[in-house]
């Protein structure tokens, strides 16, 4: 994961504010002791000169990243208030410079300040602990280096933890992506069984409706069989009587109700 520049920048701008603060700190001591300070004032205010300059280029970049929306609004709020914060160390450290009989414990206190975590509102007045104040400036700047080592752990930490989250997120949008597609698949595969299913319907109706029609016919020509087969018989029966001779039968009435009988003399 490639370096934010402004991050970057803030960096190398808190350790100029800090190697500044140690050169008071060295400045002081010797006037303490009497020992000439003239070289020492000089690279104090090139450092403050440099620490204005680097400041200003903060101010700047954080000013474009945001016109340019490169960072969130959240972010921009918590990088200005590390801009601020610097200007108030600026400050602190011109004060200091200014003013010969600085006591050393606030030097201290606003170099230990530098190592804080980002974020903190005003890390440059916050108090120095019991387990800090009795080192010399370079255990407190081995300190303050263990303190970046432990953060930038933490960072590459959650870099791999968003990281393993990004390459989740993937695989979800992936497995989405098939389950659409199977979806989708199963649509059309019901569209067509729907219309298959309506085609059938249609055909049954067909064939019932041509089944009904059919079975009227078969009883019409049924019934023209049987009343065919009535007049057949009819007209055999008719010609079998026209076979006897000619006035040779009579109709005889028979008692006892048995019905009529054709006789023939």
């Amino acid at each position: 994961m490639a370096p934010d520049p402004w991050l970057s920048m803030y960096d190398s701008t808190c350790y100029i504010a800090q190697e500044i603060a140690e050169k008071i700190q060295e400045r002081n001591r010797c006037q303490r002791n009497g020992e000439n300070s003239t070289k020492l004032n000089v690279t104090i205010r090139s450092l403050l000169q440099n620490l204005k300059e680097k400041i200003d280029q903060l101010k700047d970049l954080l000013l474009r990243s945001i016109s340019t929306r490169q960072i969130t609004q959240l972010e921009g709020d918590r990088r200005q208030n590390l801009v601020d914060d610097l200007l108030t160390r600026q400050r602190q450290l011109q004060a200091s410079y200014k003013n010969d009989g600085t006591e050393p414990d606030v030097i201290r206190s606003s170099l230990m300040a530098g190592g804080m975590t980002r974020g903190v509102i005003n890390p440059w007045l916050l108090e120095e602990t019991e387990e800090t104040s009795r080192l010399g400036f370079d255990e407190l700047k081995q300190h303050q280096q263990r303190i970046i080592q432990e953060q930038d752990a933490g960072l590459d930490a959650l870099a791999s933890v968003l990281s393993r989250q990004k390459q989740m997120g993937q695989e979800i949008g992936n497995e989405l992506e098939e389950q659409n597609e199977i979806i989708d698949d199963l649509t059309n595969l019901v569209a067509n069984t729907d219309d298959k299913l309506r085609s059938q319907t249609r055909r049954v109706k067909m064939v019932d409706k041509k089944s009904t029609s059919c079975g009227r016919k078969v009883l019409v020509l049924y019934a023209d069989l049987v009343l065919f087969s009535i007049v057949v018989i009819a007209l055999e029966n008719t010609k079998s009587l026209a076979d006897l001779p000619r006035g040779a039968w009579v109709l005889n009435s028979l008692k006892g109700g048995e019905g009529w009988k054709i006789e023939g003399k």
